[in-house]
């Protein structure tokens, strides 16, 4: 770091962050503000890779998104990496590193990471099951603890999108289909990971997908082509719209609009522009800023300028409704529509020569950098930009955290069937296992061979999906049907035929159980459940206190005939939202 940088207003912690900010942006070049305008990807691993190295010294950029951690001691090792490289820029920037999701089971590079080495948690959806704040809130305050210990000081959650549209693939990632309970929750997870407000202990959140990314046409996702409508046909556009109401008076440090445009939409009589919500001034600065008094940064998106290439692989731009324009003009509209910062993308020279050529302003960049400087200040990464790896390794899945995930997981469970005789089992209890490790149930029961020798026959099974690899991270993406196929069916009827079926299916979104559930004596609903925990559950050792956070439609006729945006829209749904037993015992209707 140069002489003249060390001894700047800006690196006196003692003064107001206003004053702090105003001193480092004085202090700019346009290319150095340029690259805190860009927010890429990176992998963290033994050291940090010459792409990313090279984005720091020579594209001025200080915020990256990280994938690959192999382990704790690794992660923070690799962090206080890429921090001594920022601080030996000329004006010391240090790096804000954020990153998707990674306290539980989904694994999907463009939306979540499976916790690995962190403690496990349930999904989102799951934490939605049992319905408390206080659960989510304790949830976000371990996840802090281990974000911390490595480095990562920007969340790219919460995700506050309502599960309205039965098919949509990334349900398992918000807190359900009610407007009101997503909103209560998110403002829990905003307590527990950045307090009453954003200091030096916290982690700054990203809200999203403003402004609300679940009512999508036909439940196809906006990362692909064939998803970039979000449809309102039942005039539902306010629900969807509550949970930021939550998430900003929460303090949420930024908000993520989605990818998706409205289609045929109004607002207060006006027609909404059809284009992304990431290009929408009328969504980013009238609503959000002007309307609801927004004034935290907003950040795209990943992906919305350039196509990507991917292992051989091509993902169109997500420039639904601008595919036409170019990249100088999609970086112009997203700026004009009041966005700070562009999501997955890395090309902080194409705005230095907007701004030179007098098509974008410098006054407005300066707009957009004092939101993402203030954030940084906040967070005390000038003062304690480092971690220590001892630490790392001690906090990261600890045994205390590691069972309160397990504890969760095991309450998040919902009993929808259950007949009293069969469950809890016993330790002499005969069980025949499909789609769980024998392992599992060490000194719990007894393993049978096969189902004509067993008493029981347990079987895990994930909500059905259409599998599609066309497109990069496609098939990460469980899209279309909720249908089961006849294989599947006709193998439940036939264990039913040898032994009582307990059946536990992993919900990531809904599934229509119409044909399984007759065969099946217990029938239980997880997400994001480990085989230890449902274990927990199958013996009595935990009680299952979940309740549906979504309906489970009746028929794929009834998901079609359904508005896409209502809560809850499904005619005559099998199990109707908040439905659960919460306990193994006959039901009770």
């Amino acid at each position: 770091m140069s002489a003249r940088a060390t001894h700047a207003p800006y690196q006196d912690a003692t003064l107001p962050v206003s004053e702090r900010v105003e001193d480092l942006l004085g202090s700019m070049t346009l290319e150095e503000k340029a690259g805190q305008m860009f927010h890429a990807i990176t992998f963290g691993g033994a050291s940090v890779d010459a792409g990313t190295q090279g984005l720091i010294a020579d594209g001025f950029m200080s915020h990256f998104n990280v994938h690959q951690l192999p382990d704790a001691r690794t992660a923070a090792r690799w962090h206080n990496a890429i921090q001594e490289l920022a601080s030996r820029t000329r004006l010391g920037i240090p790096i804000t590193v954020s990153t998707d999701p990674r306290h539980a089971f989904a694994e999907n590079q463009g939306a979540s990471f499976a916790a690995g080495f962190f403690s496990a948690w349930p999904e989102p959806i799951g934490m939605a099951a049992l319905r408390d704040p206080e659960t989510v809130r304790r949830f976000a305050d371990t996840a802090r603890q281990e974000y911390l210990a490595v480095g990562l000081r920007a969340a790219l959650h919460p995700t506050v999108d309502l599960a309205t549209e039965p098919r949509w693939a990334r349900q398992y990632s918000g807190f359900g289909q009610d407007p009101e309970l997503t909103g209560q929750l998110a403002a829990a997870y905003l307590e527990g990971f950045q307090g009453g407000s954003v200091g030096d202990q916290s982690v700054a959140c990203m809200t999203k997908h403003f402004p609300g990314g679940g009512p999508q046409k036909d439940g196809e996702d906006p990362h692909f082509p064939y998803g970039r409508e979000q449809v309102y046909p039942g005039g539902r556009f306010e629900d969807h719209l509550l949970p930021f109401r939550h998430a900003i008076g929460a303090g949420t440090s930024a908000i993520m609009p989605y990818y998706g445009m409205p289609a045929e939409l109004r607002r207060n009589g006006e027609a909404i522009e059809e284009v992304g919500f990431g290009f929408n001034r009328q969504m980013i600065t009238g609503l959000l800023r002007e309307e609801l008094g927004y004034d935290g940064v907003v950040c795209t998106d990943w992906g919305l300028l350039h196509d990507s290439d991917v292992f051989g692989m091509n993902l169109p731009a997500r420039a639904w409704g601008v595919e036409h324009l170019s990249v100088d003009d999609r970086i112009i509209k997203a700026i004009e529509a009041g966005c700070d910062q562009f999501g997955g993308e890395a090309c902080p020279e194409i705005l230095v020569a907007l701004v030179k050529s007098g098509r974008i302003r410098v006054q407005r960049i300066d707009e957009s950098v004092r939101r993402l400087l203030k954030v940084k200040f906040e967070l005390g990464l000038f003062e304690n930009r480092y971690v220590d790896e001892e630490e790392a390794v001690a906090v990261v899945g600890n045994a205390e955290f590691r069972e309160e995930g397990l504890k969760a997981q095991s309450r998040s469970v919902v009993a929808l069937k259950t007949v009293s005789g069969v469950l809890p089992l016993s330790s002499s209890t005969r069980v025949y296992l499909e789609g769980m490790p024998p392992d599992a149930f060490a000194d719990c029961a007894v393993i049978a061979p096969t189902p004509d020798d067993a008493d029981v026959a347990i079987v895990r099974l994930d909500a059905p999906y259409e599998p599609r690899n066309d497109l990069f991270l496609e098939a990460m993406f469980h899209a279309g049907s909720l249908e089961f196929d006849a294989t599947t069916v006709a193998r439940i009827e036939e264990l039913a035929s040898k032994a009582p079926v307990v059946l536990a299916i992993n919900l990531d979104r809904p599934a229509i159980l119409t044909p399984l559930e007759p065969h099946c004596t217990a029938l239980l609903a997880t997400f994001g459940v480990s085989d230890q925990a449902l274990v927990r559950v199958l013996t009595g050792k935990a009680n299952p206190e979940g309740r549906l956070p979504f309906e489970l439609p009746r028929s794929t006729q009834a998901v079609l005939e359904a508005h896409s945006d209502e809560p809850g829209g499904t005619r005559d749904p099998l199990y109707a939202y908040g439905y659960g037993l919460n306990r193994l015992e006959r039901n009770s209707t």
